[in-house]
Order: structure tokens, then C-alpha cells, then sequence
């Protein structure tokens, strides 16, 4: 799954790396290095430009709400739990199959964060013991530290308890899309830790490489196998994972220190 991540690029660079053409300074977001469910974060996204008259697709930087709400949804109380779509079933899935024809975006993303429990922890679960388990929580990004595009897809809901003219009446909401974590080789392994991303979690963001970004945000593709062969897993060897400060388990805790690689891990031998 991905839960946490970070997110510190300046719209100024996220509008040139994606060739956006339309962005309002006003959806200007702050960097942000503990992304967590329900903030606000940038996404990329086709759609045309609302009271303009034009129907032409314009690809945009957005700001949406991370925690999908269906149109169709009663209240917005649920969108918490819809942060990840699970690549092999959100064509079919009554919250995600819609977006996913016709409302696809890409999260750009530093990398995420994902915590391990420590052997020692494990051990003792293993024979039945209570004890709060540690966890060590690490940072996988991209090896070369480029962009990491996220899919995503996105929706809008109407909260009816306001007018029209409300400017909560409407919400644009988003969820991350994941897929099975690489069992391959990381990019760059570090001196303890993992040697896979699956040794970390069983499943991951799913990456758009640079070759499917145009694909994957036109909403013109709506054949729904054509769009689920865009979310075919990037090649291995991308990644690199290492150990970052406990810090960033706590939401209230920002900054670009928790982004520091760590010599070893706090929580002790994880693997």
C-alpha cells in the first residue's frame, strides 16, 4: 500500500517536467515531506478547462484531496480509506472503475515511505508474545532521483448540503494506485537493509515511466484493456530504499530531515 509520502517540487518544476499548460497560482501547495491521507497534493490531469467553452482536453497541475470519494457517495466520510486502488481490480471496483475510464491522473511524488517491523519483534509474534512492535520506516525513490509519477485516478463529488455558489460544494479527490512490489534487485542496495522492495512491503505505488505519461492522462483512451496494459510494472532496478528517522511516523513532524539517509537503522536488524 502507500499511506505516506513525500511530495517537495515547486509547481514551477512540476509544470515544465509534465508540460502543463494550465495552473493557478492559488492551488499552490507548500512542499510537503510527511504526505499523509486527506491533505491536499498536486496531481496531473487532462480534462477542459471549466466555463471556458472549449472542449479540448488541457493538461493541468491541480490540487486534490488524497482520499477518494465516489461521486455516488452519501458523505465524504470514507475517503479516508480510499487512498490505494489496487491495479489488478480498479477496472472492476464500484468506487474506482469509473475514474479509471475516464478521470486518470499522475501524483508526483519524491518516493514513499513504508515501515518494517524488526526481526526481533517478529520473533516474539511468531510465539504468541504481546509486545508493541517497532517499526523502522524507510524511503524507496527513484535511483536517479528523478520524478516519482504516481497513477493515480481522480473523482468529484457533490456535497448537496450547500448551494451552488459554496466554494466547498464541490470536492476533486484522488487515490494512489498500487501493484505488487519488485522482488528484483534494487538500483541501489543499501549497506544494511533490504535487497528487494517486496522485503519491505508486499505492494507499492505503481510508477509511470516517462513513455506512458501522455497515454495514461489522455481521456480519450477509455478501452479498458488498453488502459490496464499502461499499468503494466515499470522495469526493475529503479528503486533504492533506505532507513530514514522514526520521526515521520508522526504526521506533525515536516521538514527535509526526514528525508536523511540513516548509517543503520533506529529499530535495530530488520533483515
Amino acid at each position: 500500500m502507500c499511506g505516506r509520502y513525500a511530495a517537495s517540487r515547486r509547481p514551477e518544476d512540476l509544470t515544465g517536467l509534465f508540460e502543463v499548460e494550465k495552473w493557478e497560482p492559488e492551488e499552490t501547495l507548500a512542499p510537503d515531506w510527511n504526505v499523509a491521507p486527506t491533505k491536499e497534493v498536486y496531481a496531473i490531469l487532462e480534462r477542459p478547462v471549466k466555463d471556458v467553452g472549449d472542449p479540448r482536453p488541457v493538461r493541468q497541475l491541480r490540487a486534490l484531496k488524497w482520499g477518494l470519494v465516489p461521486s455516488w457517495a452519501k458523505s465524504p466520510e470514507g475517503g479516508a480509506r480510499l487512498i490505494n486502488a489496487r491495479a489488478e481490480t480498479v477496472h472492476e471496483k464500484p468506487s474506482f472503475r469509473r475514474p479509471f475510464l475516464t478521470r486518470r491522473c499522475i501524483l508526483p511524488a519524491d518516493g514513499y515511505y513504508e515501515w518494517v517491523t524488526g526481526a526481533g519483534e517478529r520473533e516474539l509474534e511468531a510465539e504468541g508474545k504481546r509486545k508493541r512492535p517497532r517499526k523502522q520506516p524507510y524511503f524507496v525513490t527513484p535511483a536517479d532521483g528523478s520524478v516519482f509519477a504516481m497513477a493515480g485516478v481522480y473523482e468529484f463529488w457533490r456535497d448537496r448540503t450547500l448551494p451552488d455558489d459554496h466554494p466547498q460544494a464541490w470536492w476533486a479527490t484522488c487515490s494512489v494506485i498500487t501493484t505488487e512490489a519488485e522482488k528484483g534487485p534494487l538500483g541501489v542496495a543499501p549497506a544494511q537493509g533490504p535487497r528487494s522492495l517486496s522485503d519491505i512491503h508486499p505492494r507499492m505505488p505503481l510508477m509511470l515511466t516517462p513513455d506512458r505519461w501522455d497515454a495514461w492522462l489522455a481521456p480519450s483512451h477509455r478501452d479498458p484493456e488498453q488502459v490496464r496494459a499502461l499499468l503494466e510494472p515499470p522495469p526493475e532496478g529503479l528503486m533504492r530504499a533506505y532507513a530514514v528517522t522514526t520521526a515521520v511516523s508522526n504526521v506533525r513532524n515536516n521538514g527535509p530531515e526526514l528525508l536523511e539517509e540513516l548509517s543503520a537503522p533506529e529499530e535495530g536488524t530488520l533483515f
